[in-house]
């Protein structure tokens, strides 16, 4: 099953497109990202959703970036995230399955897809954290953070007009998790135009922390 590129991975529903880089072969550390709203033109290409899978690699994951059902040459229909979470789970299972010695597991999502991978991997006993960027915080009740034991990590554009960042602030106050990371980009919209680099800066700092000396 490890190669590189474009694949096809079986869902109840039929298949979901993909893209997997496996890390060179047996990797400790693995890593699932979900794209964006996918009635607003939301897929896998999506530049955020790239940046973060280079970030990740770069960092040593293997990575799976999965086009949710009615995307591309995935089958199945649009189903209000309900669907999508369960494509997430199928992603997942996939990517451990080529990946057993994975000891370190992240669900990473932006926008649509940061609210599903605040699901997937706040419910799943294998991911180990959860990577949240430009997340629609009106669509997440309080007490999925509250009761969620994962580190969660929020990277979030200070001029966001479509995900506000103040509702980001709301929700982390409300849950009652101060522990929750939240690193705001200066000037960034919810695209990130113009401040890519700072995203992947920031992916690779959450997941490669200065050491002490």
């Amino acid at each position: 099953m490890s190669f590189v590129g474009q694949t096809l991975v079986p869902a109840p529903h039929g298949q979901l497109e993909a893209i997997y880089h496996p890390a060179g072969g047996s990797a400790e550390r693995a890593a699932l990202i979900l794209h964006p709203h996918p009635l607003y033109g939301g897929t896998m290409h999506n530049k955020v959703v790239y940046q973060t899978a280079k970030a990740l690699e770069a960092a040593g994951f293997a990575t799976l970036r999965i086009n949710f059902r009615g995307v591309g040459t995935s089958t199945g229909d649009y189903d209000d995230g309900r669907g999508e979470l369960d494509d997430a789970r199928v992603g997942l299972d996939y990517l451990l399955t080529d990946q057993p010695r994975a000891r370190e597991v992240v669900v990473a999502g932006f926008s649509f897809g940061a609210a599903v991978a605040l699901r997937c991997g706040c419910a799943d006993r294998r991911v180990q954290r959860i990577i949240a960027i430009a997340t629609p915080a009106r669509w997440l009740a309080a007490g999925l953070l509250a009761e969620c034991a994962k580190p969660i990590a929020f990277i979030h554009g200070a001029d966001d007009d479509l995900a506000p960042l103040a509702a980001v602030q709301d929700l982390q106050r409300s849950a009652g998790r101060p522990d929750v990371q939240l690193r705001v980009i200066p000037g960034a919209d919810h695209f990130f135009e113009h401040h890519l680099e700072a995203l992947r800066t920031a992916v690779r700092e959450i997941v490669s922390p200065v050491q002490a000396e």
